[in-house]
């Protein structure tokens, strides 16, 4: 065989394989997504912490001095640092009479008598 009869056999397979491959890519479905409510973004609710620092933004310098603003960025804080979802500890309403532990802030100290004192 000649070179000129083996590049034109070679060309009329890849042109084959190639009509081939596209007949085969056109007549293909599309996959459907699984779930189509999953593909679409809802839109979001109005955050008013968002908001909060929006007007803070806002109002530049003078947000330093502004109670809400500084209320608004501390929860802003508490929330980055998941602050917000630790539980709450609950403090007991009435405090014990005594304390058995060995913490010197938490116990409560027993003023000294002034007899004892004046024994000495």
């Amino acid at each position: 065989m000649e070179g000129k009869t083996l590049a034109r056999i070679a060309a009329a397979i890849f042109a084959g394989v190639a009509i081939t491959a596209t007949a085969i890519e056109m007549t293909r479905d599309e996959e459907a997504p699984v779930n189509p409510a999953t593909a679409m973004v809802a839109p979001a609710a109005p955050d008013p912490l968002r908001e909060g620092q929006r007007r803070c933004q806002r109002l530049g310098e003078a947000g330093a001095r502004d109670a809400e603003c500084l209320r608004v960025w501390a929860e802003s804080r508490d929330r980055f640092l998941g602050l917000d979802r630790l539980p709450r500890p609950t403090t007991p309403r009435s405090a014990p009479a005594a304390t058995t532990t060995d913490d010197p802030v938490m116990k409560q100290t027993v003023p000294a008598e002034p007899s004892t004192a004046e024994e000495r």
